[in-house]
């Protein structure tokens, strides 16, 4: 089933408009001059559909109102295709926006509001979506059934989930249990040390397309950092270096804690001017290592530019 895809009749259009916003009495568009080039891992196009918001750049036989929902379980994977087989690209963690353009199969269709990124998901990993009042701020934390540590519970939320609730004591009651306060910091809130979530996930199994402490990638590490100090950062390594404008380069000199070294294909957060914290492909884990053994293995690649760039967020 395609949402609001609109193949059936003129009544039936989606409206012009932005994602998951009906377009104001406008249900005809088109497209000026040829149609644009586009990564797929952030413009949701496939042959036979794309989203609405790309309609006066980008043809498609049809385009689809995104329906707003949101994760439903701690993590849910995300593929390049509808099939178990396909590449793992991604994490939907649980409470996270996702914007579902088609669901066909039980396979659901669309992108993670936070980064925009496109995949395939399945269907029951999402439900009604929510205004998150809270952001998991330990590396996991239990949903109890009762607000009580002793009681048992549904599941372990990651490091970044989101959950809606009031507070009741020293917990957080939310439609499907209860979470300690402890473990949870207000949406919004800005962490001061984006680095000391990174080490705190060292050890952690290498995982591509991870973004939890069951396994994780060089970008989702930097990207889970990050925005525990409220800073979203596109999901690959090289769309968080192109997000990046000039205006944060630094010198190799000037290296500190929470700066962020490129490489070819990989990123990783700086412990200190000489060590850096990133998910090595090299060790299948989160390590700390000397930034110049990390930039050898890097030359030893045949990268003629071994390090892609410095940067300081803030």
């Amino acid at each position: 089933m395609t949402a609001n895809s609109g193949e059936n009749s003129a009544a039936n259009r989606v409206r012009m408009g932005r994602p998951g916003v009906a377009g104001q009495g406008r249900d005809r568009f088109g497209l000026s001059g040829t149609s644009q080039a586009f990564d797929p891992r952030i413009v949701a196009i496939r042959p036979d559909l794309a989203d609405i918001a790309v309609a006066g750049t980008h043809f498609a036989p049809h385009y689809a109102a995104p329906m707003m929902m949101s994760g439903v379980l701690p993590a849910a994977v995300m593929r390049s295709a509808p099939s178990l087989d396909a590449e793992q690209t991604s994490e939907l963690l649980f409470g996270e926006g996702f914007a579902l353009l088609d669901l066909t199969g039980g396979w659901a269709w669309g992108y993670c509001l936070a980064d925009h990124y496109v995949g395939y998901l399945a269907a029951e990993a999402l439900g009604t979506p929510i205004a998150p009042t809270h952001r998991v701020d330990m590396i996991e934390a239990m949903l109890h059934s009762d607000p009580d540590a002793a009681s048992g519970g549904p599941a372990v939320l990651p490091r970044g989930a989101l959950v809606m609730g009031e507070a009741e004591g020293e917990w957080l009651k939310t439609a499907h249990g209860y979470l300690p306060l402890a473990a949870l910091v207000e949406v919004g809130a800005e962490h001061d040390d984006p680095a000391a979530v990174a080490e705190a996930m060292v050890g952690t199994p290498y995982l591509w397309g991870g973004r939890t402490a069951k396994g994780i990638d060089c970008s989702g590490l930097v990207q889970l950092a990050w925005a525990s100090a409220d800073i979203q950062l596109p999901r690959d390594s090289d769309l968080q270096l192109a997000s990046l404008g000039a205006d944060k380069d630094i010198a190799r000199a000037d290296l500190a804690r929470g700066d962020l070294v490129f490489f070819p294909g990989h990123v990783g957060i700086m412990a200190d001017n000489d060590n850096i914290i990133h998910a090595s492909r090299q060790w299948m884990e989160v390590r700390v290592e000397p930034l110049a053994e990390v930039a050898k293995r890097s030359a030893a690649k045949g990268n003629e530019v071994p390090v892609s760039g410095y940067k300081r967020l803030r």
